[in-house]
This record gives structure tokens, C-alpha cells and sequence, in this order.
């Protein structure tokens, strides 16, 4: 099994070089507009695309070959990512272009890549890191992404590939539940506040509110400031959430290969539709649009599979009403859960409890059919590649 990982990579151009990245990314995103709209919107083969339009791309755009070949097969890509939404593909940005073998080159040696633009073969430097330079040495990379950041700079995405070792094979599951007081608790007993993040983001969103009144007022200069300050604290508050993101995933990972066991976690998509959906202040609708719960999720997901840790996504039905010890549905209040059966009575911290009911639950998705405790569960995938639990209808028994 393979992974494939995304090494970012910051571009030093020479001024010259600028303007013709700039070319390329306009001609490129035009070629992929002209390509949608002339082929019909049924097709996603980038093969059938091509035939069609391939001429028309190399005279009117004046790309390259292989370029109009990314062109035609980033548009059958993006029609087939619209389609599995229920949507269609609407249009194309100037900010990045795709690159493969014949068009793009790694030089290890002074650390620079070969990119084919409109005008022909351009060297490039980079300024990158020990993590970048660790990741990409002895590589080969076949594929890239030529893309322009919100701060106006150029970057290179190159993925590499990685081979991923045996899945661990074990019955024991680690139960993850995900929250907003709580980032997220494991059923071992770890637990992440999220106090610290929920006021990071409340000190970002006051900054931003001044900021946009002072950018809407005032002198020129000053309103220039505050839209330039505006542009660099865009990105922090994701960066900061990404960090939290990644410390939390590893060490849940790294404990789950410590003690072979493979990690659960709720099938949350759709959570903001259905919790905004309920009547609540503007601050609570801030916060809760905010969770970054898929993020969090993905990045178990490829952790998971570099250390050969498997992740299952359960149905988060009842998950926070059922008592792990007994199954029986008690009563939640805030952080505190009591179990209402009178041979159990249960009580304790309520995360807590969820995180051992996915496990309870994980742990029958893994295990051989017929268990004991009457939860019937079948396993398919997902769109994201994360094994998906559902329950199977007319068995006993309640999945959650």
C-alpha cells in the first residue's frame, strides 16, 4: 500500500521569472475554463477531454503539450470530485498549475527545480527547511503542483511517495471522542483542552472586527495598514489550529502503535448543518463553524497509515447518552454523565464515557461476527478512504 505526501516548498523566482509564472498560471486556469465549457459536462474522462480540445488548448493558450495534458486532466478531476458532491465544476483560478515528469525536476544537489513554462525550461530556487530537505532526499518525485498562497508567493507542492507498512492486527481500539471543550479525550484517559484554542480564536476574531472598522475609515495610509495587517493575520489562526491538529493526532497515533490497538473516532460530516440548524447566539455559531473536526480526522487518518495504525469512523448516534458499562442510554449534563440503570449506576465524566462507548463499538468492528453486548455493525469506505460503519437494519441491537 501506498500514500502519497505533500511536500511544500517556498520558490525564490528571479524577477523575471515572476511574470512568467504569472503567464503560465493565467494561460493554464483559462485553458481548463475553455476545456469545461466546450466539452459537455457529462464527460470526466481527462482522455475524452483531450481528444476534443488538446489542438484548440496548445494553439489558443499556447501551452505546452504536456501542460494542455494537465489542463484537460485537472478539468475530468475536478468534474468528478463536483459530481461525487451533487454539483458541477463552476471555474478556475489563476493560482496553480499541474506538473508531472516530463515538465517538472527535483535537483538535490543545490536544491532547485526545473519547471517548463510558456517560454520554455526555467531553474528555480527554494527556500525550504530540514523537514522539507529530509523528506525529499533520495526522492524522485514524478509529480507537483505549481501554486501562488494568499501571500503572494510562489510555492511548490510535491508529492512523493511513501510505502506504508502492514496495518496492525489486533482487537484492541482506542476510542476518540471529538468536542469543543474538550479537543479531544481517548478512552485511555488522555484528554486536550480546547480552552486554549477557543481563546485564541475569540482574541482573533476581536483583532479582525477592529481591524475591518479602523480599514473602513479613516486616512488612505491608515486603511492601507489595517488591510495589510488584516492579510497577515489571515493565515495565523488556521496555522495555529493546524499545530494543534498535528501534536494531538501523533500522540494519539503513536500510543495506539504502543499498545497495538487501532484507533475509533465518529463519522462527523454534516455536524455544522445540523448544530446550525438549532437556534444560538452569534458567538456560538462563530465557535461551533469553527470546529475542525475533518482536519483533525484526516490527520489520523495519514498518520494512522504511516505507522500501520488503522482508523474506523463509527456512527456517532447515542455515542454520548450510552453507558459503557452497561449500554444502557443515561443522562448527559454538560460534562457530567450518570448511568440511569439501578444494577450499574455509572457516573463520571461524560467525554470520558463517549470515548470508551466508541471503543465498545469500534472494537465489535474488528472483531470476528456474534459478540455479546448485541451491537450489529457492517463497514464500508468512505469518499475520504476512511473505513465507515452503518447499521445493519432488522438486527438487534444499535449501532451507537
Amino acid at each position: 500500500m501506498e500514500q502519497i505526501l505533500t511536500i511544500v516548498c517556498k520558490l525564490t523566482p528571479a524577477k523575471e521569472q515572476v511574470q512568467k509564472i504569472e503567464d503560465l498560471l493565467k494561460a493554464f486556469s483559462d485553458a481548463c475554463i475553455y476545456a469545461n465549457k466546450q466539452v459537455d459536462p457529462k464527460t470526466t474522462s481527462k482522455s475524452t477531454i483531450q481528444a476534443i480540445v488538446y489542438q484548440d488548448l496548445r494553439k489558443k493558450f499556447e501551452l505546452p503539450a504536456q501542460l494542455a495534458v494537465r489542463a484537460c486532466a485537472r478539468v475530468g478531476a475536478n468534474r468528478k470530485t463536483a459530481k461525487q458532491k451533487g454539483k458541477s465544476v463552476t471555474g478556475f483560478q489563476p493560482t496553480s498549475a499541474d506538473y508531472d515528469a516530463r515538465i517538472f525536476s527535483l535537483n538535490e544537489h543545490d536544491w532547485t527545480v526545473g519547471l517548463t513554462l510558456l517560454s520554455g525550461r526555467e531553474k528555480m530556487g527554494m527556500s525550504i527547511g530540514s523537514y522539507q530537505k529530509g523528506k525529499l532526499k533520495g526522492r524522485k518525485p514524478t509529480s507537483a503542483q505549481l501554486c501562488k498562497h494568499r501571500d503572494g508567493n510562489y510555492y511548490i507542492h510535491i508529492q512523493v511517495k511513501d510505502v506504508m507498512p502492514d496495518p496492525i492486527n489486533s482487537d484492541k481500539v482506542i476510542g476518540v471522542d471529538f468536542g469543543r471543550r474538550d479537543i479531544a479525550v481517548t478512552s485511555e484517559g488522555d484528554s486536550w483542552s480546547g480552552e486554549q484554542l477557543n481563546k485564541k480564536r475569540d482574541k482573533y476574531n476581536r483583532v479582525r472586527a477592529t481591524l475591518q472598522q479602523k480599514a473602513s475609515k479613516g486616512t488612505r495610509s491608515g486603511r492601507r495598514s489595517c488591510r495589510n495587517l488584516l492579510k497577515r493575520l489571515s493565515s495565523k489562526e488556521r496555522r495555529f489550529q493546524a499545530h494543534v491538529n498535528h501534536v494531538v493526532s501523533k500522540t494519539i497515533i503513536l500510543k495506539a502503535k504502543d499498545n497495538t490497538a487501532i484507533v475509533a473516532i465518529e463519522e462527523l460530516s454534516g455536524i455544522r448543518e445540523r448544530t446550525n440548524s438549532k437556534p444560538r447566539n452569534k458567538t456560538e455559531r462563530r465557535r461551533s463553524n469553527s470546529w475542525s473536526f475533518f482536519e483533525l480526522r484526516t490527520f489520523l487518518e495519514y498518520k494512522g497509515n504511516l505507522h500501520g495504525v488503522g482508523v474506523v469512523a463509527i456512527p456517532p448516534q447515542y455515542t454520548s447518552q450510552t453507558c459503557h458499562e452497561c449500554l444502557w442510554i443515561g443522562e448527559r449534563s454538560a460534562k457530567s454523565f450518570k448511568c440511569v440503570n439501578p444494577k450499574c449506576r455509572w457516573s463520571g465524566d461524560a467525554d470520558l464515557n463517549a470515548s470508551k462507548v466508541i471503543a465498545v463499538i469500534g472494537a465489535v468492528f474488528v472483531s470476528l461476527p456474534g459478540n455479546p453486548r448485541g451491537l450489529y455493525c457492517e463497514l464500508s469506505t468512505d469518499s475520504s478512504g476512511l473505513l465507515k460503519a452503518h447499521t445493519v437494519p432488522g438486527t438487534p441491537g444499535q449501532c451507537g
